[in-house]
């Protein structure tokens, strides 16, 4: 909703650089020329797609509508029917992160498929971790789960290895776990990250890492959060 932006814009629409948010996302993506794109959409939705279609036309994006806002997993699932005959990789990316950039998608892609993982998620350690959801790992450093902060112990709290909410998973996999997730949480969403334990418990190889500049994944939540965005894009110029 992107009540935090103080505007009756939906956030992904809101400009960095003279274009909207969700616009810079996608035109990274298109760089490693992925098989389809789809798009999940709510707030302003027709809005969304019209300005979508107007800057990147012929381009092969499909569109899934989120009407209730159930969270995070339950807005990957509305992706499923535009997926159903899809059965390689699914790069999961979010629209109010606008410094990711193509390389650094690239190399977590390759690092997912050289591990042979069947769930890989994106992870970086900030210098100040406060709002991410923290991953847990077991004795050996193998991935155990990640838990959001709300739900999170004051121990979990104090872990700096965070969630950047980029995943990488098979098609198959991720929607035959994301059918799995429930709701019993603070928020009584349906979180995403849930999938990373269901992967656990079934034994499925995971992994959690990568290279990444803590910059390329500054969330947009606030109006201060879209100009410490701006100028990291000018020193990037």
């Amino acid at each position: 909703m992107g009540t935090r932006m103080k505007s009756d814009k939906a956030k992904v629409l809101h400009e960095l650089a003279g274009r909207p948010l969700v616009a810079h996302v996608l035109a990274e993506a298109f760089r490693l020329s992925p098989e389809r794109v789809v798009v999940i959409v709510g707030r302003q939705a027709p809005l969304v797609r019209k300005i979508l279609e107007t800057r990147f036309p012929g381009k092969p994006i499909a569109y899934a509508l989120q009407k209730q806002r159930l969270g995070t997993g339950h807005a990957v699932r509305k992706a499923e029917a535009k997926l159903r005959d899809f059965d390689g990789d699914v790069l999961i990316l979010s629209g109010d992160v606008p410094l990711l950039r193509a390389k650094t998608m690239r190399s977590f892609v390759a690092a997912h498929r050289k591990a042979g993982a069947a769930l890989s998620l994106l992870s970086f350690a900030p210098a100040k971790p406060r709002g991410y959801g923290r991953i847990l790992r077991h004795r050996d450093g193998t991935l155990a789960g990640i838990v959001e902060e709300r739900d999170a112990t004051p121990a979990q709290k104090r872990l700096r290895e965070v969630n950047s909410g980029v995943y990488c998973v098979e098609a198959r996999t991720l929607f035959r776990l994301l059918r799995k997730v429930g709701r019993k949480n603070n928020q009584g969403e349906y979180y995403l990250t849930d999938i990373v334990e269901l992967a656990q418990a079934e034994a499925l190889p995971c992994l959690a890492g990568g290279d990444v500049a803590e910059g390329e994944l500054l969330g947009i939540n606030t109006p201060e959060d879209l100009a410490r965005a701006q100028a990291l894009w000018e020193e990037r110029r």
